[in-house]
């Protein structure tokens, strides 16, 4: 590729931060769409239809099954904030769940880019409709973009564009966070950023700026800490670059700095207030502390549980939860990778690809590396930044997704070489036929959930509640959130008690998942754990009086379940009171007790 009289440039220059040599700036950021575009939209697109195909058997009321219970706290802010459209209510926070306190939504990840626009869908056709239709525009929204940005930047051929973008959307970490996990399915933006930044380099003019102020505030209403593992990967992605082209650092800087200033400025004028309302409006808080959650040394040898190669070779059960096999990678495709680096090392673009691919990953097993669940002692550097601002409440695991796209590159850089080179194309396609083969991703698990109980979905809750709360017992927790999806039937008729949500606890605004529990909903959540029904005392039965005007309660709603026997017992002896049946549930009025001393 020529571009000045005795100079040409390497192509696989072509996505550096710095790529001011081949004039690529003044050229149009949404270029035509090609036949291979279309092909790789529809193919992208049928994938994500196939991997949710079971979901998709019944997307009213079908559930993931290893959501665990985070499709109905996604279904519920999805729900509440179409609601808030048509009450005219504030979609930044509610007393609808965790009531009287309330939740603020903004701090949890509400997802308000895709919640609002997708009102009209969740009003006509429900939660789990939008949910489903999410997660399927996600994955093949987040495959094209990377494949948009390595045929722009990266690669001349459309196939390996295709390679990159197919590992990028459908990587195992995608495929896991599928589960439970839009925010981090829904990641099509990034690519879009990282192109505009790109265009910033090379001296593109301050539309493309604006552009990049408009997409970083689209992101943040989708998810901010994606975007906070992307900016770091590729300042990381960048100084390695730079570190192998320094001549061309400065250029970059100067063109790139106001531009991003004017960016930066147009993303906080759009964000201020609701990442106000974020960091110190109601029910906010300082940071969250999940403890060690670092990827196990095994998770990155190990093929995913839901994969082609983890069905025929399932490894130990080394992550945190279903919706968290961040790594995963298998051993065939980091062997490929590293043949990969080392082939294409004569590259700037495939060596920075190559050390951000470590630097993620090191960061990714956390504090301290743990091997087949064992701790080894051995201190990683994770622990000397963890407690950095913006950094102490992500997931470490999770920086292993940032990981992807540095592979999917080299996947790229690597195949559109062997396409040109007759001698490397039949090894380099077989190497990479048996490196994500294994990784090829099966349908993801989903059940009919079962009906809500007739209490609510025939209205009999009305002649039992005035303005005050419906307590489930237990309460609504992120271990069993099910009541949130009866509130939903309901057309949010009631507030909750406790509910399935990130909120402060203490003095010092430290979060947690669910409610700062209160003692009375700590002895009922032991009990159906436990199923023994505790010695009630009469320090707890005064407890239970605090915590049911706490609560501003009108009814208990025992539903049917597990221990539903040694529950409705100790409901008994904590109120005095042997409830009645109400349709398939039982019931305590608690009105006049509540009323009474106000």
């Amino acid at each position: 590729m020529t571009v000045s009289p005795g100079r040409t440039v390497d192509p696989t220059s072509r996505i550096s931060p710095g790529g001011v040599e081949d004039g690529t700036a003044t050229r149009r950021l949404l270029p035509r769409w090609t036949r291979s575009d279309v092909a790789a939209a529809v193919g992208f697109t049928a994938l994500a239809v196939f991997v949710l195909s079971r979901q998709w058997r019944a997307p009213a009321t079908g559930y993931l099954v290893d959501s665990g219970q985070d499709q109905r706290m996604w279904e519920w802010f999805f729900a509440v904030a179409a609601r808030s459209i048509t009450h005219l209510d504030n979609p930044l926070g509610t007393v609808l769940q965790n009531y009287p306190q309330g939740v603020n939504l903004m701090a949890n990840t509400a997802m308000f880019g895709v919640s609002i626009p997708l009102a009209p869908i969740t009003l006509v056709f429900g939660p789990t409709v939008t949910w489903t239709l999410v997660l399927t525009a996600g994955l093949a929204g987040t495959a094209f973009a990377w494949y948009w940005l390595l045929a722009r930047y990266a690669v001349q051929s459309r196939a390996a564009a295709a390679i990159g973008g197919l590992f990028c959307g459908y990587a195992p970490a995608m495929i896991s966070h599928a589960n439970g996990h839009p925010n981090f399915v829904v990641l099509a933006l990034l690519p879009l950023i990282l192109g505009c930044v790109i265009r910033l380099s090379r001296g593109a003019g301050p539309r493309t700026a604006v552009l990049l102020g408009l997409l970083v505030a689209a992101q943040i209403a989708l998810g901010e800490e994606p975007l906070l593992i992307t900016a770091l990967t590729f300042a990381v992605f960048s100084a390695c670059y730079f570190a192998f082209r320094p001549r061309l650092a400065a250029p970059a800087a100067r063109n790139a700095l106001r531009p991003l200033l004017l960016a930066a400025a147009i993303a906080l004028v759009l964000t201020a207030a609701p990442l106000w309302w974020q960091f110190f409006g109601p029910q906010s808080y300082h940071a969250i502390d999940h403890g060690l959650m670092g990827n196990d040394l095994k998770a990155l040898l190990q093929f995913p549980t839901q994969s082609l190669g983890g069905h025929t070779n399932p490894g130990q059960d080394v992550a945190i939860n279903p919706t968290e096999q961040n790594a995963y990678f298998g051993w065939p495709l980091l062997a490929l990778v590293a043949a990969a680096a080392v082939w294409l090392r004569r590259s700037p673009v495939a060596r920075a690809a190559s050390v951000t691919t470590a630097v993620m990953i090191v960061l990714s097993l956390g504090s301290r590396l743990m091997v087949g669940r064992s701790d080894t002692g051995i201190e990683l550097p994770w622990k000397w930044i963890a407690n950095l601002p913006l950094l102490e409440s992500v997931l470490e695991t999770r920086f292993a997704m940032g990981a992807v796209p540095a592979i999917a590159l080299l996947l790229a850089l690597a195949t559109d070489r062997a396409l040109r080179e007759r001698a490397a194309r039949i090894p380099w396609c077989l190497g990479l036929l048996l490196a994500l083969l294994p990784l090829a991703p099966a349908p993801l698990q989903a059940v009919d959930r079962p009906a809500a109980p007739t209490f609510f979905t025939d209205g009999t809750w009305r002649d039992y509640v005035d303005a005050g709360s419906v307590v489930t017992v237990p309460l609504p927790r992120p271990e069993d959130a099910r009541a949130l999806t009866w509130q939903i039937d309901t057309d949010f008729g009631f507030p909750l008690a406790g509910g399935y949500f990130v909120g402060p606890v203490g003095p010092d605004k430290k979060a947690k998942y669910g409610p700062d529990d209160r003692p009375t909903a700590s002895v009922l959540a032991k009990t159906q754990k436990t199923g023994i029904a505790p010695e009630i005392t009469d320090a707890m039965r005064a407890q239970a009086v605090v915590d049911l005007k706490f609560w501003r309660a009108d009814v208990l709603v025992l539903p049917r379940g597990s221990n539903e026997r040694v529950l409705r017992q100790t409901v008994q002896s904590l109120l005095g009171d042997a409830g009645h049946r109400a349709d398939d549930v039982w019931v305590w009025d608690v009105r006049a007790l509540v009323a009474a001393g106000r």
